[in-house]
């Protein structure tokens, strides 16, 4: 009971994102089912019950980034549990997060992008290949994040303006600015739809091959495709043209502050991890370029 009303506040308080409440759900109940197992609940649980769960993840060889993310789902359960007086402590606030080493982001190459995407036989001449450039240019133009691309509608596109309005995290809205390429591509593609679709229900800007709305594997499967042309890296996901977004912007001298804005991030922070790769570039063309490097 305590989880299906903790998932409720997720959802339609905290407005957190369909991914952060799967993980949420599924860490949770993981924990209740351990502490069960020894004959605790969440209302009888310690600080040492905690730990002990903790350390059996990590006795299960999960790395420090995986438990950290047990670590933030327990602490926003055990406040939730304290706001509705369903605990009296929080049993998590001495708990501390697990050092975990700095990960640089995952790009595709600029120029690699740009030669599949102005590339003229990179995709169909249907209503498939304009969907599926829509969605390559979408994220690389926009930075966007696979759930706020899966929600966006026909009207979310202001073809006066130049710009689209994408629905964030926590439903915050912002107003993205679009390239003339991308609005004459969006007109093209919401033609054919049009044509394709005649009867079709879905409001969504993007759809399947039968006119349904986008599910995440598919958003997936297509990034994962077209990348793989260009790239034989691991990680060939939606969030790689995410950072691929951010990282040529900053290449290119934009500000961190307008990069942060057009992310979406709540704080710097998070759009800082991008300097890195920026400061990695300078010194790889230092080490190429100085006579003495």
């Amino acid at each position: 009971m305590f989880l299906d009303r903790f998932i409720h506040y997720l959802r339609y308080e905290k407005h957190y994102s369909r991914h952060t409440i799967i993980s949420y759900h599924k860490d949770i109940k993981k924990y209740i089912h351990y502490l069960e197992t020894d004959g605790f609940t969440v209302q009888t649980a310690s600080l040492h019950q905690v730990r002990a769960y903790l350390s059996s993840l990590m006795a299960a060889n999960l790395q420090a980034r995986s438990v950290n993310q047990h670590i933030s789902a327990l602490r926003s359960f055990y406040r939730f549990l304290l706001r509705e007086k369903l605990v009296t402590n929080n049993p998590t606030l001495l708990v501390k997060a697990l050092k975990t080493p700095k990960k640089l982001p995952e790009v595709i190459p600029e120029d690699k992008l740009l030669a599949l995407l102005d590339a003229k036989d990179t995709f169909s001449n249907d209503f498939p290949g304009y969907r599926d450039r829509l969605v390559m240019e979408l994220f690389f133009g926009t930075g966007i994040r696979r759930e706020e691309l899966m929600t966006i509608t026909e009207e979310d596109i202001d073809f006066g303006q130049g710009t689209i309005r994408i629905l964030g995290k926590g439903n915050k809205e912002r107003i993205i600015p679009i390239t003339s390429s991308l609005i004459a591509l969006l007109g093209e593609y919401m033609a054919i739809k049009k044509d394709q679709f005649m009867h079709n229900k879905s409001a969504r800007l993007i759809v399947t091959n039968t006119g349904s709305n986008p599910y995440a594997k598919f958003v997936y499967d297509i990034v994962n495709h077209y990348l793989g042309i260009i790239s034989s890296q691991h990680k060939k996901s939606p969030h790689v043209l995410r950072h691929s977004f951010a990282t040529a912007l900053l290449n290119r001298g934009a500000r961190i502050n307008d990069i942060k804005e057009l992310l979406g991030h709540a704080g710097l922070a998070a759009t800082q991890i991008y300097t890195h790769n920026s400061v990695e570039r300078l010194k790889s063309i230092y080490k190429l370029a100085h006579p003495k490097a």
